[in-house]
């Protein structure tokens, strides 16, 4: 069954390996990001069911507060670019200026334009792990960074 390239744009998803990343005005080499998912607390409400003539209560369920969203951004060791941009903006937060970005994660298409982009908002980093060392492999120094942020926003294009 032979398709059409209009076909294969509209009747397949996109792979996730072409993204790109950007931290405040910054666009930032990524190998790896997590965590974009939102969620809700789930509230339990117990009333009494005896008008209805039910034994025991009556359970309900509604939407609480929205959670917190954890990021997770984790990229190889580049000298010239891994210590001032990642290594800066924890080492503000640790001296108390705290400084929130909002971070936009685009999936692009294979012309590398942006076809659905993640907003992530006010987030600041909580945590940065130095790349794993061992001396028997060969694998890239991966660095990792985990960020805490209010909300999350999804649009096309």
């Amino acid at each position: 069954m032979a398709l059409t390239k209009d076909q294969i744009k509209t009747d397949y998803p996109l792979p996730v390996y072409n993204y790109r990343v950007d931290i405040g005005s910054d666009t930032i080499a990524f190998s790896e990001v997590s965590g974009l998912e939102m969620s809700v607390d789930a509230i339990t409400y117990k009333e009494s069911q005896v008008a209805s003539g039910i034994a025991g209560p009556n359970m309900i369920y509604m939407p609480g507060n929205p959670k917190p969203l954890t990021i997770t951004l984790k990229k190889g060791y580049v000298v010239a670019k891994s210590v001032p941009v990642l290594y800066n903006w924890i080492q503000s937060t640790e001296l108390n200026r705290i400084d929130k970005k909002d971070i936009t994660v685009h999936l692009c298409d294979e012309k590398g334009e942006s076809v659905v982009r993640w907003k992530v908002i006010d987030a600041f980093p909580t945590k940065l792990s130095a790349p794993s060392f061992n001396a028997s492999t060969n694998e890239v120094a991966i660095e990792t960074m985990e960020l805490m942020a209010s909300r999350m926003e999804m649009n096309e294009g």
